[in-house]
């Protein structure tokens, strides 16, 4: 059966509950799809001990020098009607004080960057599809921030894409910043029970779903938070959701983004391969939602100046790690049983990012647009009842690769 978007919210009060599950590594090695850039390195074992140090430092400074934020700053409450709809968004989006010579010149700096790059990924994406373009919508908000919405529909090669833009300041219950963050990692620490945590936000978000069901999805969101506190992090990556496997296409996406990695630091692409894999995982049904990328979240271990290169590298890398694997597919023939299939995949992808994507509860828990929260979903997915694929079918082949994490690269 098919359903709609609107109908699909239903499905989250049924498995919102649903617990953890992590797939175990097949340790298996790919030698066909080994790159010349060599095996991958086990990954190395995550450590919040210098994250902790460092969060009780910023606290302690913040404290020491009071809050940052202005006196005559505008109010941090947000809202759904909140928005308003302008037919051109200003120059920057952060608040005047907030720019490049201010007290939070990062701020800028990142909107800066992902501004660019939304037109040069849109602008890219347009010429493969070749028939659609990109319809931008732009809003502000009275407290300061707003968005923009680039999205394409009814595409030669994409039923839908989009990619969004948003600059936020609110403020948020402390359980919505445990949710919008890594598990464990306490971004509230020192305010008192209840409290509202004042934040700033500015991310650049994108999923893209090609009709041919040999092109895969693509999702991506690059991400740097600040509290009033003075705790700041970065978060992001780009991950990959084909509806069947293809060695070689995972060999170039993946071996992209260990090239953009390795030239940043050499621990980032194990690292961040494998927290993809425990990120993007629909655990109700113990699968993944794909086949990862990579994935990083509360990232402030070092000079942020390097870290904001390093989201520049990665963002800009999306099109050459995307671009040749649907310009290669995109006129393959397929059967309506294949066309079946990746409408079920479809809707794998629907139950990830209405349960457990933290992109989306952060939109939903602080008053974000709701278009472009909910853009993310395709128009159009499919559920068939207890669907098991034949043994020895592309669909079984795939479904393993979903249940048992692999190297690609």
């Amino acid at each position: 059966m098919n359903f709609g978007t609107a109908s699909l919210l239903i499905f989250t009060m049924a498995v919102s509950a649903a617990k953890g599950f992590a797939p175990a590594a097949s340790g298996r090695s790919l030698a066909s799809a080994r790159s010349s850039l060599g095996g991958t390195a086990s990954p190395t074992a995550e450590t919040e001990t210098f994250q902790r140090s460092l969060l009780a430092a910023q606290l302690a400074n913040a404290k020491k020098n009071g809050n940052k934020t202005a006196p005559n700053a505008p109010p941090v409450n947000i809202g759904w009607d909140s928005h308003k709809p302008v037919e051109k968004a200003p120059d920057s989006l952060v608040r005047p004080g907030d720019g490049p010579d201010g007290n939070y010149p990062m701020r800028a700096r990142f909107e800066k960057m992902i501004r660019e790059a939304q037109v040069s990924i849109t602008d890219a994406i347009a010429e493969i599809d070749g028939k659609a373009t990109f319809q931008e919508d732009c809003w502000t908000r009275a407290n300061g921030g707003g968005g923009m919405s680039r999205v394409l529909k009814d595409g030669a090669v994409f039923e839908k894409a989009g990619v969004n833009l948003s600059v936020v300041y609110g403020s948020m219950p402390q359980e919505a910043l445990q949710a919008a963050t890594e598990r464990g990692v306490d971004r509230a620490k020192g305010m008192a029970p209840g409290e509202r945590v004042p934040f700033f936000a500015c991310g650049l978000s994108c999923v893209m779903h090609p009709r041919n069901p040999f092109c895969p999805t693509m999702h991506f969101n690059y991400r740097y938070f600040e509290t009033d506190g003075g705790v700041w992090w970065f978060g992001g990556g780009t991950d990959i959701t084909p509806s069947y496997l293809n060695l070689d296409d995972m060999a170039h996406f993946h071996g992209t983004y260990k090239e953009v990695c390795d030239r940043h630091d050499p621990e980032f692409y194990p690292k961040f391969k494998a927290w993809a894999d425990r990120y993007f995982v629909i655990s109700h049904r113990n699968e993944t939602r794909g086949l990862g990328g990579i994935f990083f979240d509360d990232l402030n271990d070092r000079d942020p100046e390097l870290l904001l290169e390093f989201a520049k590298d990665a963002v800009n890398s999306v099109v050459p790690a995307y671009g040749p694997i649907i310009t290669a597919h995109k006129d393959d023939p397929f059967t309506e049983r294949e066309k079946e299939w990746q409408q079920m995949r479809r809707g794998r992808y629907v139950e990830f990012n209405l349960v457990y994507d933290r992109g989306t509860v952060f939109g939903l828990k602080t008053g974000g647009r709701i278009e472009s929260i909910l853009m993310s979903l395709p128009e159009t997915a499919r559920w068939e009842y207890n669907n098991v694929p034949e043994e020895g079918s592309r669909e079984a082949e795939i479904m393993d690769a979903f249940k048992h994490a692999r190297e690609w690269v």
